[in-house]
């Protein structure tokens, strides 16, 4: 069933193959939606079996309040899953299927819940504009779905682990494959909003690139990477601000100040 549903995908592609992103962004999208939450839920899994999840009730409780505030702005109908990891490192992650997934390390840069918010927006923000399904659509299109028909149903196998690579994760499922500059930079405004709606300071959103850019040590050059630069970020940040300060405002009229406390 699911090879003929791909086959099919291909030999309509120019017919069926467009979306468009909520910030106007024209879109490669192929694959279904219900195949991509699939793929979501195995990586979520495997990772979860890879990585120790955090104990504390306060670090659980700080993380969830933070994200759900986020969520009831996003109107998102899918049931999502919030876990934090035990892993040193400052990041954050969000995968098809309504996974979230965040880094007790990120908790040592963003120190208030406004500047936490910016990261979990961003990610969230991957997934509510179909970023990994753009990119298996991608792969895919330059596949002509050949492999990808078995990987889709085999996750386990190489090409099922690269594109798992796909949705975004890097190195947690063993392979690199960061989003592209567009995508990263169309997640950040589309966080910032996110963040806002729900009642969250933006402005903090460019200190946390700040604390970021503080902590990262030595950057590649933006030219030899597919993420924008810290200061690219914050730049684009602040052009998108004046909307984001007014949905921010209009959040705050409406009673919307979450009061997440930091562990």
């Amino acid at each position: 069933m699911l090879k003929k549903l791909i086959i099919t995908g291909v030999t309509v592609l120019v017919l069926v193959s467009c979306g468009t992103s909520s910030l106007g962004r024209k879109q490669l999208i192929l694959m279904p939606a219900e195949q991509m939450d699939a793929m979501g839920n195995e990586a979520f899994k495997q990772i979860k079996q890879q990585t120790p999840t955090e104990a504390s009730d306060d670090v659980n409780r700080y993380v969830t309040c933070v994200a759900n505030a986020i969520l009831k702005v996003s109107d998102s109908p899918m049931q999502w899953e919030i876990v934090i990891f035990r892993d040193d490192t400052a990041n954050a992650f969000a995968l098809p299927g309504g996974k979230v997934g965040v880094h007790t390390g990120l908790l040592d840069v963003a120190e208030n819940q406004h500047q936490l918010a910016a990261v979990v927006g961003h990610e969230i923000a991957h997934v509510l504009e179909n970023h990994s399904n753009e990119r298996v659509s991608q792969e895919f299109a330059v596949q002509q779905g050949l492999g990808l028909a078995q990987a889709l149903g085999n996750p386990q196998s190489q090409t099922g682990q690269m594109l798992m690579g796909l949705l975004g994760l890097g190195v947690q499922v063993g392979i690199t494959l960061p989003y592209s500059r567009e995508h990263e930079s169309e997640a950040d405004e589309k966080g910032l909003y996110l963040m806002a709606k729900a009642g969250f300071d933006p402005r903090e959103s460019v200190k946390l690139w700040q604390n970021m850019s503080q902590s990262g040590g030595e950057q590649p050059l933006e030219f030899f990477s597919t993420h924008p630069s810290h200061e690219t970020r914050m730049v684009r940040l602040n052009q998108a601000m004046d909307r984001a300060m007014k949905l921010y405002q209009q959040a705050q009229a409406s009673g919307k100040k979450p009061h997440c406390k930091s562990p």
